[in-house]
């Protein structure tokens, strides 16, 4: 069986295993977090999916948390797909795991290899690939929260995009959209992203809702719009703008912003910082 072994901990989130739930519960906890420890899990499908960061989670934990305080409201999805962007610049430009299990230091949590082959066989720019995950964090740090929801009966798809564009974005939420209509799949899409980076807070701050609205507004093209005109360096909007079209072509509700906050909301230094937001896609 294929094994991905965290290549994260011990940085981005703690190495041990008491360590790390206590960092995920600070997280639920914090201050700019929901302010509360999930209750258990829910019922029924609230939500078609979430944007969620990928920091360490000293730094954007506390946004993070307000996705998953409210999935954990949910019933059990019977998979969660989990797209974030290529920062190492391996593998393939669109890269879906094949099968196997991914490691943290919770315990172990199975890929699900006939979803992960649905969205290959339904897509026309993706394919599987290993060397794309062996060191990207944007979707690794997103595991461990949800086996702190679901415990061990949870099962993944990890995506991790390099070429981001409206294209390629669309071409997914295509996929996701015949997995849950015509193959009756109850899933989750988790859009792994940070807004922009390493400027001022103020600066920031604009930038970031500039992008925000456009996914409140369900609008693909004009993500990819003011990234550009207002250089915007959202390392996330493929991921970002496939959950927007998702919830476009399943007719969602109205998304929420859950939380906005910067880096240095956290740790107090504002001139230098980069920017985490938290949105739910609710179903009708």
């Amino acid at each position: 069986m294929k094994r991905r072994r965290p290549a994260h901990a011990g940085t981005f989130y703690p190495a041990t295993r008491r360590e790390l739930v206590k960092a995920i519960e600070d997280s639920f906890t914090h201050p700019l977090g929901p302010g509360r420890l999930p209750e258990g899990v829910g019922e029924g499908r609230a939500s078609v999916g979430y944007v969620v960061p990928h920091a360490g989670y000293m730094y954007s934990g506390p946004v993070a948390a307000h996705s998953y305080y409210r999935l954990s409201r949910e019933g059990r999805p019977e998979v969660v797909v989990i797209a974030g962007p290529n920062h190492t610049g391996l593998g393939l430009m669109a890269s879906v795991y094949r099968e196997g299990v991914w490691e943290t230091p919770l315990g172990e949590v199975e890929v699900d290899s006939e979803v992960a082959r649905l969205i290959v066989s339904y897509t026309r720019m993706f394919g599987f690939d290993e060397d794309a995950h062996l060191y990207e964090h944007s979707v690794e740090v997103q595991v461990p929260f949800l086996q702190y929801i679901y415990g061990k009966d949870l099962r993944i798809v990890p995506i991790v995009i390099g070429l981001q564009n409206p294209d390629t974005s669309r071409d997914l939420a295509n996929a996701l959209y015949k997995i849950m209509t015509e193959n009756g799949v109850d899933l989750v899409f988790l859009a792994s992203t940070d807004f922009n980076h390493y400027e001022p807070h103020d600066v920031t701050v604009k930038k970031d809702m500039t992008a925000i609205e456009r996914l409140l507004s369900l609008d693909l093209e004009g993500l990819f719009r003011v990234i550009e005109e207002k250089h915007i360096t959202m390392c996330g909007p493929g991921p970002a703008a496939a959950l927007a079209e998702l919830a476009s072509r399943l007719g969602g509700a109205e998304p929420v912003l859950l939380k906005h906050a910067t880096s240095g909301d956290v740790t107090g230094e504002k001139s230098w910082v980069v920017g985490y937001a938290a949105i739910e896609y609710p179903r009708r």
